[in-house]
């Protein structure tokens, strides 16, 4: 299986609201669905059509890609029918103008070059955990619990080491995840969007085809095409050095990189949680101290990479 990154006008615009068709029960739009067989998983062409009050002629070419300057008022229509959220109907606006080619012009090569500010202010939140990622969310810079906090990660060479890759093709990553399905669902829904708005991006290519190859798990979340972000969350790991620790995460943009973001995790002072910070960065430090061809704790990718 392959990544198919879009090239026809509508295509992509036409698979997502199949995928959310599909995806949505009569019963969760208010149907009353009557006695018999529905050959056909979610919601039929006709109902979405009836719903958002446009012909079924030309939503059936809208799916099929043939339609590509849907106006602002049917996907607006479209949104209401599928019940999507707030950034499921932006990702419907951002499809459909990439579909009409009045998109903005595409956003600049995503940098992996981490500024030496950021690098201070990833040593000034210690000890809780921090690190850099781009916008496939390849891990660029961290502290000492940044990188130890997922447990194994840096068992990898530098260039290997991203947070997609770690979810579903690390051994240990299921068991540092009590909620496993959880995170790998709002991992996939991210690149989703991301691809959506810029399928052709060798980053993001790159990483989705490998991942569609060695992981069944992904190859069936990616198929669903749920965009839904991920939002701050309090997240429990189950970590071999420190034990079960609950914290708070926080994923900020950095201004003036590209698709890059710093992730923190936090706990409150004075808690267990909090000790379990101090022991792991502590741990990580005196092991970043010994010899290593890899980068130091505080690191980042070489420029080479």
């Amino acid at each position: 299986m392959a990544f198919e990154s879009t090239h026809g006008e509508g295509a992509e615009l036409g698979r997502y609201l199949r995928a959310r068709r599909t995806q949505t029960s009569p019963a969760h739009v208010g149907l009353t669905v009557g006695a018999g067989i529905r050959r056909t998983p979610g919601l039929r062409r006709e109902e979405v059509a009836t719903l958002a009050g446009i012909s079924i002629d030309y939503y059936v070419r809208m799916e099929r890609g043939k339609e590509t300057r849907p106006s602002p008022a049917v996907l607006d229509s479209l949104a209401r029918a599928l019940h999507m959220d707030d950034q499921e109907h932006q990702h419907l606006r951002e499809l459909a103008a990439r579909a009409a080619r009045y998109a903005p012009e595409p956003p600049p090569a995503p940098s992996r070059t981490v500024r030496p500010h950021l690098e201070l202010l990833l040593e000034s939140l210690r000890p809780n955990p921090a690190y850099v990622i781009s916008r496939s969310m390849d891990v660029l810079a961290w502290n000492p619990g940044g990188l130890a906090l997922y447990a194994g990660l840096d068992d990898w060479p530098v260039k290997q080491r991203n947070l997609a890759r770690y979810l579903f093709l690390h051994p240990a990553a299921r068991a540092l995840f009590g909620d496993w399905d959880r995170q790998i669902t709002a991992c996939v829904a991210r690149l989703r969007a991301l691809a959506g708005t810029a399928p052709d991006a060798p980053d993001l290519t790159h990483l989705v085809g490998e991942l569609l190859l060695k992981s069944p798990d992904f190859a069936g979340l990616w198929e669903r095409y749920e965009v839904t972000g991920r939002k701050p969350a309090r997240k429990t790991f189950q970590h071999p050095q420190v034990g079960t620790v609950t914290l708070t995460s926080q994923s900020l943009h950095v201004e003036g990189t590209p698709g890059q973001r710093i992730g923190v995790y936090t706990a409150e002072p004075g808690t267990p949680d909090y000790d379990a910070l101090l022991l792991l960065d502590m741990t990580a430090s005196r092991s970043a101290e010994r010899p290593s061809p890899t980068p130091k704790a505080t690191g980042q990718q070489s420029s080479r990479d």
